[in-house]
C-alpha cells in the first residue's frame, strides 16, 4: 500500500476526544488532525514524537488531514491508522504474501455472519471450499515494563493484543468459534503494525476474559496468524510470519 499523496510529518502535541490530535508544524503553526484509532494507543501517543499524516480531498471533511504513523522517541514506527489493517491484509491475500489463505477466488468484506449481529472483516470462499472467515486485528502494544506484570526482565520485540478491555474482540472470538464448530474455516489475523515486534501474544493482564475466549476458540477449530508489516512514510505492506505465542 503506496501513500498517494505522499504523507507530510509534524510534531504530535496531544492526543484527546480519541477522535483528534494536535500536532505542530515545521513552520510553529499548530493544527488538529483525525485519529481513527479509538484504542488505548499505549506507546503510540507521547508527546513530541513525530507523526505523519494523510490529507483527503473530500471539501466535506471537517478534518481533512488523518494520523497514519507514529515514529516514537526511539525510532521505531507504528501504524495508528487501524482502517489500514484490513486493507493490508486484503493485500497481502491477493499478492500471496499470506500463504495459509491462497485458493480462494472470492474475496467479500464486511459480511454480516453470525448470531451476535456481527461482521466479519473479509470471506474468503470458492467451489467445493468451506467459508473462511477472517477476522483481522492490528497489533500495536509492545511490551511495557511499567505495566508491572512482568517476572524478571521483559521480552525483547514481545507484542500483545488487546491495549484494551475489548467487548467487542470477545463477541468476534464467540462468533468464529462458532462458525469453526459449524464445519466453517475460521481464522484470527494479527497484523503486526509495529516496527519494534517480533512475536504476539494475547494480553492476559489487560483482558483475561479475552485470553479465555481465545483458549477456547483454538480448541474449537480457530487458527491463529500473525503477519508484521515493513513500514515507512512512503509504503506500508505485511511482509512475513512471526510467532504467536500462547498465553500460559
Amino acid at each position: 500500500m503506496q501513500f498517494t499523496p505522499e504523507l507530510h510529518s509534524a510534531i504530535l502535541i496531544k492526543r484527546y476526544k480519541r477522535f483528534l490530535a494536535d500536532v505542530q508544524l515545521d513552520d510553529g503553526s499548530i493544527m488538529t488532525i483525525h485519529c481513527a484509532n479509538t484504542g488505548a494507543m499505549t506507546g503510540c501517543a507521547q508527546p513530541g514524537s513525530r507523526v505523519w499524516y494523510s490529507t483527503s480531498d473530500n471539501p466535506k471533511r471537517k478534518y481533512p488531514h488523518s494520523w497514519e504513523l507514529t515514529e516514537t522517541l526511539s525510532s521505531q514506527q507504528i501504524v495508528v491508522n487501524t482502517l489500514r489493517a484490513n486493507q493490508l491484509a486484503l493485500e497481502a491475500i491477493e499478492n500471496g504474501t499470506i500463504k495459509e489463505l491462497q485458493g480462494y477466488p472470492q474475496r467479500q468484506s464486511e459480511v454480516k455472519y453470525g448470531q451476535e449481529n456481527s461482521r466479519i472483516d473479509l470471506l474468503l470462499s470458492g467451489p467445493d471450499l468451506p467459508n473462511c472467515y477472517v477476522e483481522v486485528k492490528s497489533v500495536t502494544l509492545l511490551d511495557d515494563p511499567s505495566l508491572n506484570h512482568h517476572v524478571g526482565k521483559p521480552s525483547v520485540g514481545q507484542g500483545y493484543f488487546p491495549d484494551a478491555v475489548t467487548l467487542r474482540g470477545q463477541k468476534h472470538l464467540r462468533e468464529l468459534t462458532e462458525m469453526a464448530k459449524n464445519g466453517s474455516r475460521a481464522v484470527l489475523l494479527f497484523t503486526v503494525l509495529h516496527s519494534g515486534i517480533e512475536k504476539v501474544s494475547i494480553a492476559h493482564h489487560i483482558d483475561a476474559n479475552y485470553s479465555q475466549l481465545l483458549t477456547m476458540a483454538q480448541e474449537a477449530g480457530v487458527e491463529v496468524l500473525c503477519y508484521k508489516a515493513q513500514l515507512s512514510p512512503r509504503e506500508i505492506q505485511l511482509v512475513s510470519p512471526i510467532e504467536f505465542v500462547p498465553s500460559q
